[in-house]
């Protein structure tokens, strides 16, 4: 009974991520800045792929820091970067979590709908698998379509991403410091959101603050 079961959440999870910016968001669902900040496009490449580049996250649940993969995934990493210096990410919250898959966020809306206004291509295949700790870009399920959503995988059942047919989100980073946090984040309650996925938090988690490092 066990794998059918496993199989059935997997599907959800993966699903749930691809559609992350696409599902209608209800007014319950909200946490939203009323006017976020948004762009009419990708922005330039600034990152330097030969460098190192660290991304420390402060959250209402503790602080943890990201590697990110600049040589690995540099148009998603340059993404980031750009959007995190723009504190972009200031005062957001963690509006979807599934505490044995990931923790999504990222929208400045609050919704599981919002971006940053423009869309980025994928980055795939690039030497990296799903596990707990990576980090990874959300999108509307389609090609390309990746903006400033991401998740962090949280536990052994994220490992189901790897399959061909759910592989479908540039990963950028893997967490390096402060997993007990990421892990706190979630563990907070959830309830059913618009969506009919017990995924909604019942307290609001948000990310403070993300610092970018740049090493040599």
């Amino acid at each position: 009974m066990i794998l059918p079961v496993l199989a059935l959440v997997l599907l959800t999870v993966a699903a749930g991520c691809g559609k992350s910016q696409s599902s209608t968001p209800s007014a319950s669902d909200s946490a939203a800045s009323a006017s976020p900040a948004s762009w009419t496009e990708e922005p330039k490449m600034t990152i330097d792929k030969a460098k190192t580049y660290q991304a420390v996250f402060e959250t209402s649940k503790g602080s943890f820091t990201v590697d990110l993969f600049a040589k690995d995934a540099p148009i998603t990493v340059n993404n980031f970067v750009f959007l995190a210096n723009q504190h972009f990410y200031d005062g957001v919250t963690f509006h979807r979590i599934l505490e044995t898959y990931m923790i999504q966020t990222g929208d400045p809306t609050g919704t599981g709908a919002g971006g940053p206004g423009y869309t980025i291509e994928d980055e795939l295949n690039n030497g990296h698998s799903y596990e707990p700790g990576i980090l990874a870009m959300a999108n509307t399920g389609d090609p390309h379509t990746g903006g400033s959503q991401f998740f962090i995988c949280t536990g052994d059942d994220s490992k189901g991403l790897n399959q061909p047919e759910y592989a479908k989100y540039s990963i950028f980073g893997k967490v390096s410091d402060g997993m007990d946090a990421v892990k706190a984040i979630a563990a907070t309650p959830v309830t059913t959101g618009a969506s009919g996925e017990p995924s909604r938090p019942t307290e609001t988690v948000t990310i403070k603050s993300i610092t970018i490092k740049t090493g040599s």
